[in-house]
C-alpha cells in the first residue's frame, strides 16, 4: 500500500460577476412583468402573485454577496432569466472541459507535474454537460494524460467522493498520479426565477492532484490521513432533468427540471449529519475536533457552517473555518476545494485539517489531511 498526498490545487474563476444588487434588480423586473402578464388570474385568486427579492433578504438567508458566472446577460434579462451559451461543434473542446483544463493546468503546475504524468482523471460535478463520451476522457485527451478517466456525480459532495476514489487508486497502486476536476456551471441548472433560491449558486472549476507520497516534489504537500463517505436518501434537494424526460412527455421547462430544495428542512437535517460524520471520522483516526487547525467546509450557507463548527469545537470563527461563499456563492462540489485552495498557505508542518462537503442525496464526504 502506498501513501497518498495532495500536491496541487487549481481554481478557474469565470470572467463575470453578478452582485446581489444586480440580481435583485433583474429578478424584481421579472416579477413585475410576470404579475402584469397574469394580472387577471391574480385578481380572481386563481394565481398567487410573485414577490420581490431584496439584497437584505439574500444576505440574511445565506451570507452570499456576489457570484461568478460564465455568462451574465441572459441571467439578468428579465425576459429570459438563464445564461446564453453558444452550442459548440463536436470537434471543439466543450465548455466544461475548457474550464476543467484551465484549473487542471494550475494544479499540475503547483504539483510540479505535466499532463503526461497523470494516469487517472476524475470529472466530479453536480451536473455533466452531456451523457457521453465522458467529460473526464475529453479532459484527459486535452491534457495529454494517460491511463483512464470517468465521470461521477454525487451533487455537492462530488469532489470529496472523487477524492476517496483517487486516494484509493493511489494506495492500491492502480494509479500513480490522479487528477480530480470539478467543473461547476451551476448557472445552467439554477432556477433564477424562484425567489427562494435565485441567489444560491455561482460558476467555477477546481482541480486537485493526488499522487504517491514518494513521488511528490511540490513545496506544499498534504498527507491524506483518511477519507469517509456516507449517503442517506432525501428528496429535499432534487432536480428531475434527465434523458427520460422526452419519453415521459414531460414539460422541459417545468419547475422540477431545475434545482429545487426545501431549504429549511435541509438546514435542520444536514447540519447534525455533517457534524456527527466529521466527529466520527476524526475519532476513527484517533483525533479530536479540538485538535483540527482548519475545517474547509462545503460553502452553501453561512449559518449552516457556523452551526456545524459550533457543534464540533464550541465556537465559530473564520480562521477555523474560512468563508468563500460571500464572494463565490454556492459552487456545489467545488466550494470546500476553493476554501482549501485559498486558505491553507498560513498553516505549518504537522497541522491537521478536514475537507468536508455535504448536500443533495443526502451525501457527506470528509478528507482528513496533515501538512507535510
Amino acid at each position: 500500500m502506498h501513501s497518498a498526498v495532495i500536491s496541487g490545487t487549481g481554481l478557474f474563476q469565470p470572467p463575470y460577476t453578478i452582485t446581489n444588487a444586480e440580481l435583485v434588480e433583474a429578478f424584481n423586473r421579472y416579477v413585475d412583468l410576470d404579475n402584469a402578464r397574469h394580472a387577471a388570474d391574480i385578481e380572481s385568486g386563481a394565481r398567487a402573485p410573485l414577490h420581490h427579492s431584496s439584497v437584505e433578504f439574500i444576505e440574511k438567508a445565506s451570507g452570499i454577496q456576489r457570484r461568478y458566472v460564465m455568462e451574465k446577460s441572459g441571467v439578468l434579462d428579465p425576459q429570459r432569466m438563464h445564461p446564453r451559451f453558444a452550442e459548440r461543434a463536436d470537434d471543439q473542446l466543450s465548455l466544461m472541459a475548457e474550464i476543467a483544463v484551465d484549473a487542471a493546468r494550475q494544479a499540475l503546475q503547483q504539483a510540479g507535474k505535466t499532463g503526461a504524468d497523470v494516469d487517472m482523471v476524475l470529472c466530479a460535478a453536480s451536473n455533466m454537460q452531456r451523457a457521453y463520451p465522458a467529460m473526464a476522457i475529453e479532459i484527459q485527451h486535452a491534457l495529454g494524460a494517460g491511463g483512464y478517466g470517468f465521470d461521477m456525480n454525487v451533487a455537492c459532495s462530488s469532489a470529496t467522493f472523487a477524492l476517496e476514489q483517487a486516494v484509493n487508486a493511489v494506495r492500491s497502486g492502480s494509479a500513480r498520479c490522479v487528477l480530480v476536476v470539478n467543473p461547476e456551471i451551476t448557472s445552467a441548472h439554477l432556477e433564477w426565477k424562484d425567489r427562494d433560491c435565485h441567489f444560491i449558486f455561482g460558476d467555477v472549476c477546481t482541480a486537485i492532484v493526488i499522487e504517491r507520497a514518494d513521488t511528490a516534489t511540490a513545496a506544499d504537500v498534504w498527507e491524506v490521513q483518511g477519507t469517509r463517505l456516507a449517503t442517506q436518501f432525501s428528496n429535499n434537494i432534487r432536480n428531475n432533468f434527465g434523458f427520460m424526460n422526452r419519453s415521459e412527455d414531460s414539460d422541459p421547462q417545468a419547475r422540477d427540471k431545475t434545482f429545487r430544495q426545501e431549504g429549511r428542512k435541509v438546514f435542520k437535517e444536514v447540519v447534525p449529519i455533517a457534524a456527527a460524520h466529521i466527529e466520527a471520522h476524526l475519532a476513527q483516526l484517533g483525533h479530536d475536533p479540538a485538535g483540527v487547525r482548519r475545517f474547509w467546509l462545503h460553502q452553501a450557507n453561512l449559518g449552516m457552517n457556523q452551526l456545524v463548527l459550533k457543534k464540533l469545537v464550541g465556537e465559530a470563527s473564520e480562521d477555523r473555518a474560512p468563508l468563500i461563499l460571500n464572494e463565490f456563492a454556492n459552487t456545489a462540489s467545488a466550494g470546500s476545494i476553493i476554501a482549501f485552495h485559498q486558505h491553507r498557505q498560513d498553516l505549518v508542518a504537522g497541522d491537521l485539517g478536514v475537507i468536508c462537503s455535504f448536500g443533495a442525496g443526502y451525501s457527506v464526504g470528509s478528507v482528513v489531511v496533515r501538512k507535510r
